[in-house]
């Protein structure tokens, strides 16, 4: 049963490999330009979160498509921040433990704002009904004429409130992957099993809101959700059979 996430773990490893070689290659010139300019690592994992910021206020707007660009400029920077730190010698255990950190913050600012938007709309019609009723109460609408103005007005409030509840649990999801995989390596465990990783995250979350389509970025929370809890699981089971096998517990 342990070989098939290692398998998974060997397979996801390597297209992940191949990519960052390719990545690596193609902006090799502009790093290194960065670098004779004196731009440092930590200069780009802020620019990384302040941008990831002012995604969120774009998805908390309903701004979707242009948190979706500034999204794929802070995944841009998040590429060339380590990149950096190779080709100028600026490797740090500080600067990988600051850009970890920051990555995590600025997930976490999307995803609320993601969470912001949807409860927004939600109390955005819960005032809507307040409105109606009160002319209702004052006369100025008649009782019959309430229920299709309502119709009308209000989509069903439990699709927001699921959507909200959903992005709280895409939020706990990606923080329990990093989790996982943290606190094993704290016991001294390798724990690189489950492929649905932070980039994984946020190329989801870029597609859905390029889309701009209601249910688009529904479908991303949804899975991004499921995705994240089945890679903690993985991980979580990963770990208990290293402990077991290697009589580490009782």
């Amino acid at each position: 049963m342990s070989a098939g996430p290692l398998a998974s773990q060997r397979a996801g490893g390597g297209y992940k490999d191949r990519l960052k070689v390719f990545a690596h290659t193609a902006l090799d010139p502009l790093v290194r330009g960065l670098v004779s300019i004196g731009l440092t690592p930590d200069h780009l994992t802020w620019t990384g979160l302040v941008l990831s910021i002012i995604a969120a206020v774009a998805f908390y707007d309903g701004q979707s498509r242009l948190a979706a660009l500034i999204l794929i400029a802070g995944g841009l920077c998040d590429i060339l921040d380590g990149q950096i730190a190779r080709v100028g010698n600026r490797v740090t255990r500080f600067g990988a433990f600051l850009d970890s950190t920051l990555d995590r913050l600025g997930e976490s600012f999307v995803l609320l704002g993601l969470a912001g938007f949807y409860a927004s709309n939600l109390l955005g019609l819960y005032r809507k009904a307040l409105a109606v009723v009160a002319q209702v109460a004052t006369g100025e609408l008649e009782a019959p004429l309430a229920l299709p103005v309502l119709q009308h007005q209000l989509v069903d409030p439990r699709a927001w409130l699921f959507l909200t509840v959903l992005s709280v649990l895409a939020l706990i999801g990606s923080f329990m992957v990093s989790y996982t995989r943290a606190r094993a390596e704290g016991l001294g465990l390798e724990c690189k099993v489950g492929w649905f990783e932070r980039p994984e995250r946020v190329v989801l979350l870029i597609i859905a809101g390029l889309i701009q389509v209601f249910y688009a970025m529904s479908i991303a929370l949804l899975l991004l959700t499921i995705f994240s809890f089945h890679t903690a699981y993985q991980r979580m089971a990963h770990v208990w059979r290293l402990t077991r096998g290697a009589g580490s517990d009782s």
